[in-house]
């Protein structure tokens, strides 16, 4: 099976505009969409996201989502970081949905259920298609997400340890490459 494909910047705001386009959920799409650039998380993990996950008894943004082994991949909890772009994001969708009761879903589909990984999986796969991305996928934030963070200079263990692998060689297969950074690494010299 291909990789997903990691996307630009400008990709991601074309995704962006297309989201905007569309009135009725666009600010759910928008939160859906970067909570995966953002956070790195795989789709299991952004569908079983409570609010209480993301939100403290205050109403504030956690820092950090801690996921407990059933949330996740491997079956061991995790520790997701928020950075401030997300926070923001996460902050107004909640103030939007208004719903009270922080043990719901974060994220909700059109028959107002929580979405399952599989649901969300096929709503990024048409989400890109009609935004026109080929090759985008689920896991193409995530991969996006990784390699950003290792173009920008973060070691390998960290990226292993935010991704969740519990191998650096998983990670490293996430780092992709490009002409632009080949050159800038070579200007290094």
């Amino acid at each position: 099976m291909a990789q997903a494909k990691t996307l630009t910047q400008n990709e991601i705001d074309q995704v962006l505009r297309y989201i905007a386009t569309k009135h009725r959920y666009s600010i759910r799409n928008r939160t859906i969409l970067l909570t995966s650039f953002y956070s790195g998380m795989r789709v299991g993990e952004i569908a079983s996201l409570r609010i209480c996950d993301v939100q403290n008894e205050d109403g504030t943004i956690k820092k950090e989502i801690r996921l407990s082994a059933n949330q996740t991949k491997g079956n061991v909890g995790r520790v997701v970081f928020v950075n401030e772009k997300l926070r923001a994001e996460l902050a107004n969708y909640l103030n939007y949905l208004k719903i009270k009761d922080r043990q719901k879903p974060l994220f909700y589909t059109e028959k107002r259920e929580g979405f399952t990984a599989n649901t969300l999986t096929q709503w990024f796969f048409w989400l890109y298609k009609k935004a026109g991305i080929s090759s985008a996928s689920s896991h193409s934030g995530r991969r996006t997400f990784i390699t950003n963070l290792a173009n920008k200079g973060v070691g390998v263990r960290v990226l292993a340890s935010l991704a969740g692998h519990k191998s650096i060689n998983t990670t490293m297969v996430y780092i992709d490459t490009n002409d632009e950074v080949k050159r800038s690494a070579v200007e290094l010299v």
